[in-house]
């Protein structure tokens, strides 16, 4: 059972009542009834609470961050390489997915194959082939492509930004071509989802497809409601018998206040929810519910920009900030559920490095730099603050960004924010900083995935990948960075490619270059009845393993 006391921190920094949590939850209310108001569920049927504002789009390359992969990306559509999913107790590691193998061409490490599992089939009943692969590259790369969608390119394109060609070498085999040297492609790959060709070229367009998804996972979409539900059903035919679903149908229902979430669950509405509030956690668990945790890899920062006028360029400014974070008060208010991130990867991390800056809490420290910058409690900075009401790996952000609010204001920065819907939140981040649609804002805050060093590190910084070409949303530009980068990406010995991620987690914290806050635990909270649910240590997880009692 999790013990806590969080009335002390929440005295001190006043939360009760909250403006932004009050809004929230007006919005979500409306939100619940919709949702609820459906029939009777059958027997092995899962009800969950996420976090979105809306229904994942079933598309295949879908919306709503990781929380719309993790529960209906990657359980309706399949990549060529996945991930591991089957441990709570060992890091997740890449595995077969609709590719059985794949390998890099000895002579010239440009060049990837994939070899393509047999006998998989779309839910339409379409085969799964090499002209499958290279349909649904195009549309997410190439604009002439009749397919090309651009919410999938938007979602994906960045995803895989070393890609310059690709053909079908046979029937069962694909060919795809770096611009150089990419030692973590397959990580990247396992971003990229299928969606059925026939079925698109059926339906005539990606919004009539929605009505009509087919992928090739281990469920289907039988119901899609915008704003209200997706109701996902076991697909008895899938390919690999050993994933064949145990429960009948999955129900994701959009529950962005987590108030509502915890009461969905205690009147039996609903089966799990993500992301509960720690006040409820002691009582939920009295109650007979199951909270369920686990590490994985998970950062939540501020991206700051580095934008001409934009406060965060002063390094002093940075640092200042990183030590005047209470996170220790925060992993309180949270019930514990939280790790003080000193970096963008954990401590414990190989990829860590022995950087000399220290992030800890430290405001004597902090005001001190702060007045090197010419600022004060009395004369304060000003800075404005993208931020979300809930989302996939936001944890509580608004609990969490007040309480960064008020300790900023300790040291004499003043934070304005700017609350945006998740998807808002994220569409913004991919257009960058420059972006009409960031409104004078000078950081915004999204949790990251830190599964893979280009995830967790190198989109971020690489100068090349600023919108539209990528996710440096601060426009951060270093020649040295840029540098480490290629070494890392060109290196496939083991051990040098690690000392070239240490380094570059070293400049992040040696130069503050984000507002390093929290690694989640991953908390959700599941009915009694709720079985075999193996909570893995990643964003996503296998719901084929889960059953009703």
């Amino acid at each position: 059972m999790y013990t806590f006391n969080k009335h002390v921190v929440r005295k001190r920094y006043g939360f009760a009542g909250s403006a932004l949590r009050m809004v929230a939850a007006s919005v979500s209310a409306a939100v619940v009834v919709a949702a609820f108001s459906t029939a009777a569920m059958a027997q092995g049927t899962l009800r969950v609470a996420i976090t979105a504002s809306d229904v994942p789009l079933p598309n295949g390359q879908t919306d709503q961050g990781a929380e719309g992969m993790r529960f209906l990306g990657y359980q309706v559509f399949e990549a060529l390489v996945a991930y591991d999913l089957s441990s709570a107790d060992k890091p997740v590691t890449l595995s077969p997915g609709l590719a059985s193998r794949w390998s890099v061409n000895a002579d010239d490490k440009t060049k990837w194959t994939f070899n393509l599992q047999e006998g998989v089939k779309f839910h339409d009943g379409s085969s799964f082939d090499a002209d499958a692969v290279i349909w649904n590259l195009d549309k997410i790369l190439n604009k002439e492509a009749p397919q090309f969608d651009p919410r999938q390119s938007a979602q994906g394109k960045g995803r895989i930004p070393t890609v310059v060609s690709y053909s079908a070498i046979d029937a069962m085999t694909v060919e795809i071509t770096t611009a150089s040297h990419d030692a973590l492609f397959p990580f990247q790959i396992a971003w990229i989802v299928m969606s059925s060709p026939a079925q698109w070229n059926a339906a005539g367009s990606w919004d009539a497809f929605l009505n009509e998804p087919s992928g090739t996972g281990p469920f289907k979409v039988e119901e899609y409601v915008p704003r209200e539900r997706a109701v996902l059903a076991r697909n008895d035919d899938y390919w690999n018998p050993d994933r064949t679903p145990k429960l009948d149908k999955v129900i994701l229902l959009p529950v962005p206040d987590s108030s509502a979430r915890v009461a969905a669950l205690r009147s039996g509405q609903v089966d799990w929810i993500e992301a509960p509030p720690s006040d409820a956690l002691d009582s939920m668990v009295g109650a007979g519910f199951n909270v369920v945790s686990n590490v994985y890899p998970h950062v939540w920062p501020w991206h700051l920009s580095m934008l001409e006028g934009s406060p965060w360029r002063d390094e002093r400014i940075r640092k200042a900030a990183n030590l005047a974070i209470d996170r220790e008060g925060m992993k309180v208010l949270l019930g514990g559920l939280m790790a003080p991130a000193q970096g963008m990867v954990p401590v414990s991390s190989e990829w860590f490095g022995e950087p000399e800056f220290k992030v800890t809490y430290d405001v004597v420290a902090a005001r001190s730099l702060m007045a090197e910058a010419g600022y004060s409690k009395d004369n304060p900075v000003n800075v404005k603050a993208i931020i979300s009401p809930s989302g996939g790996g936001q944890m509580q952000p608004i609990l969490m960004n007040e309480l960064i609010q008020q300790n900023l204001a300790e040291i004499g920065i003043n934070v304005e924010f700017d609350v945006r819907d998740w998807n808002a939140l994220l569409a913004n981040w991919r257009s960058g900083a420059k972006d009409p649609t960031t409104d004078g804002a000078h950081s915004t805050n999204s949790s990251y995935f830190s599964q893979d060093p280009f995830t967790s590190l190198m989109r971020h910084l690489d100068s090349r990948l600023i919108s539209p070409k990528g996710t440096n949303w601060g426009y951060y530009e270093s020649a040295e960075v840029d540098g480490l980068i290629d070494t890392i990406r060109g290196e496939f010995d083991l051990d040098k490619q690690r000392k070239a991620i240490q380094s570059l987690h070293e400049h992040y914290v040696n130069n503050a270059l984000f507002l390093f806050v929290a690694h989640d635990v991953q908390p959700r909270v599941l009915a009694p009845n709720v079985k075999g649910f193996v909570p893995a240590q990643n964003w996503f997880q296998d719901l084929t393993t889960t059953y009703i009692e």
